[in-house]
């Protein structure tokens, strides 16, 4: 029986959000073990927000939610690969598609960002 490490990183382990149908990494956010117990038990992806101190489930404001379809935890057992089908246009809080869409070329850092939301009319200002 395989228990995740969440001791190394304060409680804390890395996920890395996959689509299931291209492969393609959506994002990567941190899970303690409720939050990873809470996606296990209700199919939908949560986190806990180092910046926000909270917990949250993906696409509770932009209705852009991810089912599970599969869970992996690596061989040290002290991160874990979520792949979902992403419901709504983008995992992004920027209205991107992926969180990675800044690319390394010639030197420097390109931005190739194309939203499919306009983020200032979806999520609430604090």
């Amino acid at each position: 029986m395989i228990n995740i490490d969440f001791t190394k990183m304060n409680g804390l382990i890395p996920a890395v959000i996959q689509d299931h149908a291209t492969g393609d990494v959506l994002m990567v956010a941190f899970m303690d073990e409720k939050t990873l117990n809470l996606t296990l038990e209700s199919g939908k992806t949560w986190f806990f927000s180092r910046s926000r101190n909270k917990y949250w489930m993906k696409g509770e404001e932009s209705g852009n939610t991810q089912e599970v379809v599969e869970v992996y935890t690596d061989c040290d057992a002290d991160s874990v690969v979520i792949r979902v089908k992403q419901n709504g246009p983008a995992a992004c809080h920027t209205g991107n598609r992926s969180c990675f869409y800044v690319k390394w070329e010639n030197g420097q850092w390109v931005e190739h960002s194309n939203p499919l939301f306009d983020p200032d009319k979806v999520y609430k200002k604090s």
